[in-house]
């Protein structure tokens, strides 16, 4: 992979508009750590886009306006990408921009250089005091100066950090943001055109459409009543519109679902989260919530996918 600048449309995260970290008060989080809005969230399912628009704002909340003290890394996994000279770079330097490509989040760095985290399958980030206890999981710290702390949970230790020259960011090729003008109905059949394997494993392709996993996968092919099975090259202009339509759809009413969570996380905070509220991802053996057949589960390159066999063609 070369170095070279990031192409493509990022999503630019707005400077934080609250002047200390929340103290949380419950659960795991005795530890002194910010509880944030929509946090749990991570605990349930893999990161996908949605979620990491969350844990980006959230880096954004706690980082930009402030100075790093330090940044450590506590996780030879970790270190791997980000080694101990590279995190010592930091200190003194400033986070004056946040933003999400795909399912990267991008930390602009005030001498140029980019911070990328990716979470992979169980990253999250927890806000709290530089004096209080570091959390079991705890990757990456972030101390500032003003003694707030910004941690990278882990619990898997799959996930990244990098620190890119200025002007240098290095990320995996990427197809277009599912909620940006880019992403259309034509800019989707040039991306599926060739492909032999099935629609619901090209959606997962980060190089056809960024930031989509297997559950928005699942959640938005039953809203476009495409089988995930069908071949991907197949679609043809009317259900790749459909298509479309239903990942935007799916993506914002999670998004919506996520920035409407609990101040305290709470069990009652609208998110999306769970058979209760997904419309087919985890659902096997019960109706569709459209046409009352029994939701299937097959594997799918390793992975579940659910649909209804009735609606879904």
């Amino acid at each position: 992979m070369c170095h070279r600048p990031m192409h493509g449309p990022t999503t630019a995260l707005d400077a934080p508009t609250e002047t200390g970290p929340k103290r949380m008060t419950r659960g795991r989080h005795r530890q002194g750590l910010a509880r944030l809005p929509g946090e749990a969230c991570y605990l349930c399912r893999v990161p996908e886009l949605p979620e990491v628009e969350r844990g980006a704002r959230i880096l954004a909340a706690a980082a930009i306006g402030r100075t790093l003290a330090a940044a450590r890394v506590l996780h030879p996994a970790y270190r791997r990408r980000l080694p101990d000279d590279h995190a010592a770079r930091l200190a003194g330097r400033a986070i004056v921009a946040v933003a999400r490509r795909g399912k990267h989040q991008l930390a602009t760095i005030d001498d140029g250089s980019t911070l990328e985290i990716h979470f992979r399958m169980s990253g999250e980030w927890l806000v709290g005091r530089a004096a209080d206890q570091l959390p079991r999981f705890a990757r990456v710290v972030l101390d500032f100066t003003d003694g707030t702390r910004a941690v990278l949970s882990d619990s898997r230790a799959l996930g990244t950090a990098r620190l890119h020259p200025p002007d240098a960011v290095a990320l995996p090729a990427l197809g277009p943001e599912p909620l940006g003008p880019a992403f259309t109905a034509d800019a989707l059949g040039a991306a599926l055109e060739r492909r032999r394997t099935a629609i619901k494993a090209a959606l997962l392709d980060q190089r056809v459409v960024a930031g989509i996993g297997n559950i928005y996968a699942a959640e938005a092919l039953w809203l476009a009543r495409i089988d995930p099975r069908t071949p991907a090259a197949a679609l043809g202009p009317a259900r790749r519109t459909r298509l479309v339509r239903a990942i935007r759809a799916v993506l914002r009413r999670a998004q919506r679902a996520a920035s409407s969570a609990a101040p305290d996380g709470g069990p009652d905070d609208g998110r999306e989260n769970g058979p209760d509220s997904w419309r087919v991802y985890d659902r096997d053996g019960r109706p569709c919530r459209r046409c009352r057949a029994r939701i299937r589960r097959i594997t799918q390159g390793g992975r579940s996918t659910y649909y209804c066999p009735r609606c879904q063609r």
